[in-house]
């Protein structure tokens, strides 16, 4: 069974849009497709699902709000939420994609949390999974393209699986492209939809994927339809457009605050060279400044 080596950080080409991601997963017919993707998630047969708690609000134009994960319980009424990461929107560290986790952590104990807990012993409280679906790295190091994880002792005997984690690493699944899709995983197969659906040129792999579950192709019917519908299509491009200005804006922020920041060091730089007696034009020339900014400091 292929389990991925590609941890290379390259950037890869888009997978189904988080927003398609959601409206797939929670349309009335996809029931079904929601079961078999929580039961490849979970490693055990869920037989029901249910969605809650997935109204998208419809005060906010720009949807900077919007929640586009799947929170729903399943049949023992363990708490699921499901979400895509279709672009890296992470905050990079020295600690590479420390961020990441650290916001994956605090949302999944959010959820966590959420449950009512009011005339509820403490020994009641349901289980937490938290399944996230990334087109980038998270664990470059790590060969495998999902990675399980709850409270364990450093010898790894179980504390508690009050909380669990399943990042599915989708940025590793090029070694699934060059066999056949006969002897994948039902993880690997949802993984493999939902990364490739969207490129043309894997049309056959998913094809074969489809031909092999009635739940995928389910999700690829209500892809097509959603893909359709113009309506939908200019919602997509508009939150693209809208995310693509905010990264611009940051970036730019970030250059103009480094800016500022070159300029004190050379300001500080030219004052000090000015008290040690050397003329401005020499000033000038070691710190990029003009004569007229470094007359200013006299």
């Amino acid at each position: 069974m292929p389990n991925g080596r590609d941890t290379g950080r390259r950037r890869h080409s888009a997978a189904v849009d988080d927003h398609i991601f959601k409206t797939i997963l929670t349309h009335p017919d996809a029931e079904a497709a929601l079961i078999s993707l929580i039961s490849a998630a979970l490693e055990r047969q869920i037989t029901a699902v249910r969605i809650c708690n997935n109204e998208l609000p419809v005060s906010d134009d720009d949807e900077k709000n919007e929640r586009l994960d799947v929170n729903c319980v399943v049949d023992d009424g363990d708490q699921i939420n499901v979400e895509m990461q279709a672009s890296p929107q992470v905050e990079l560290t020295d600690d590479e994609y420390k961020s990441f986790i650290n916001k994956y952590i605090y949302y999944m104990t959010d959820v966590h949390s959420s449950q009512k807990s009011k005339g509820v012993r403490y020994r009641d409280l349901v289980r937490t999974y938290q399944v996230t679906f990334c087109c980038h790295p998270v664990f470059p190091e790590r060969p495998c393209f999902v990675s399980r994880g709850c409270m364990r002792f450093d010898d790894g005997s179980l504390i508690s699986d009050q909380i669990n984690m399943v990042i599915v690493e989708m940025s590793k699944l090029s070694d699934a492209l060059k066999g056949s899709t006969e002897g994948l995983s039902l993880l690997e197969q949802w993984s493999l939809f939902f990364r490739f659906a969207p490129e043309p040129e894997y049309r056959e792999l998913i094809n074969n994927i489809i031909n092999q579950n009635k739940e995928i192709g389910m999700a690829a019917t209500l892809l097509m339809e959603i893909s359709q519908d113009e309506h939908e299509r200019a919602r997509l491009r508009s939150r693209r457009k809208a995310e693509t200005d905010r990264y611009s804006d940051m970036a730019t922020a970030e250059l103009r605050g480094e800016m500022r920041g070159e300029m004190t060091k050379a300001l500080k730089i030219a004052k000090d060279m000015l008290a040690d007696g050397v003329d401005a034009d020499t000033v000038a020339k070691w710190t990029n400044l003009t004569v007229d900014d470094i007359l200013r400091l006299k």
